[in-house]
């Protein structure tokens, strides 16, 4: 083991999502050294919705990133029979294509003077004074790194979860009261956007999440378990067989790239802290993508990590508080969708539309 009086870096970010460079951002600016780690290199690319309610574009903004995307006034829920729309009390939010939000968040990690290394994470052990990780890069080479603290910002199948002994079982696998796992799949199509609002098409089984990104593209994902989210024949005869309304809207519609999956979605950590590791946005716990406000959540758990870098006990409390209504609102809203009365949704949200209003300005602040 290297000495114990030698750092590599202060703060070292495991991955380089938009979220793990947030809390490079973050760090640097707090005064620490940063080296963000991530196996892959360049701008990544997601399957996501890709929609920036107003809350999480105001902490993107704060961040000093205002990147280009279509602005979105609010969220319409819709079934073959009824919809309903509410606009955004706070001003709008913005669709934003998931590798331009990545390629400025990068371009600020690095102007703010964090270091980004391609390389991924192999074993890690810590004592009272920092934590060291095996590293191998992606030309086979391997060696160590030492740093005070250290941040896994991995994602939903953290690696820094794993290795730190933070995880749970996930819903992966059925069981007696464990529900079906759900995926996500997101393609773009070469269409003009026909709505300003984030479309939100529920169908007997499956989500589908319209987000206009640009003047010329809209992105699709589908949420469902494994055999709803993709049928065969590919996403477009899911879209055309299961979303009627969607998949007449885009009818001719020339795809813009390939389909990205993820899932599955539930994630679960038994704890955020363990000596001087942290685990921050998916890969610290992960509901459900059903109301769209994993990016704000994320957002708000590198500032509270980065506030309370020094003091675990301080940042689980953090976490609690900046996660509590994503994870009772999602809950709620997930087992309503997974019961016999999910066909009720957009009925009872057309039927009262203040109670509609109110969770949405909830999710979007």
């Amino acid at each position: 083991m290297t000495s114990p009086d030698r750092f590599d870096t202060d703060v070292l970010v495991v991955g380089a999502g938009p979220v793990g460079l947030a809390t490079a951002v973050h760090a640097r600016t707090a005064g620490w050294d940063v080296l963000v780690l991530d196996r892959r290199d360049g701008v990544l690319d997601k399957a996501c919705g890709e929609g920036l309610l107003p809350g999480a574009l105001g902490a993107v903004r704060a961040l000093g990133v205002d990147p280009p995307g279509h602005d979105l006034a609010g969220i319409s829920y819709r079934s073959p029979a009824r919809h309903a729309d509410h606009l955004f009390a706070l001003g709008p939010g913005r669709g934003v294509r998931r590798t331009t939000l990545h390629a400025a968040l990068r371009e600020r990690a690095l102007d703010a003077g964090a270091g980004v290394l391609h390389a991924g994470v192999r074993a890690l052990r810590q004592d009272a004074g920092g934590v060291e990780v095996h590293v191998s890069g992606a030309d086979g080479g391997a060696g160590t790194l030492r740093a005070r603290y250290l941040l896994g910002c991995d994602g939903l199948g953290s690696t820094v979860r794993r290795l730190a002994g933070l995880g749970e079982a996930t819903a992966s696998r059925r069981g007696a009261g464990v529900p079906e796992a759900r995926y996500g799949l997101r393609r773009h199509y070469r269409a003009a956007p026909w709505s300003d609002l984030v479309e939100v098409h529920w169908a007997a089984g499956a989500e589908a999440y319209v987000t206009p990104v640009a003047d010329d593209l809209v992105g699709v994902a589908v949420l469902g378990p494994r055999g709803a989210s993709q049928r065969a024949g590919g996403f477009d005869a899911t879209l055309a067989a299961t979303f009627p309304e969607l998949g007449e809207r885009l009818r001719g519609a020339v795809p813009a790239g390939p389909v990205h999956g993820a899932g599955p979605l539930r994630r679960r950590s038994c704890r955020r802290t363990a000596g001087r590791v942290r685990l921050v946005g998916d890969a610290s716990g992960y509901v459900d993508a059903l109301t769209g406000e994993g990016v704000r959540v994320g957002l708000a758990q590198a500032a509270a990590v980065v506030r309370h870098l020094e003091d675990p006990a301080a940042y689980e409390r953090a976490w609690w508080r900046v996660t509590r209504d994503y994870r009772l609102l999602t809950a709620g809203l997930l087992a309503w969708a997974r019961s016999p009365a999910r066909e009720a949704i957009v009925p009872t949200a057309a039927r009262w539309p203040g109670l509609y209003a109110a969770v949405v300005e909830r999710l979007a602040r």
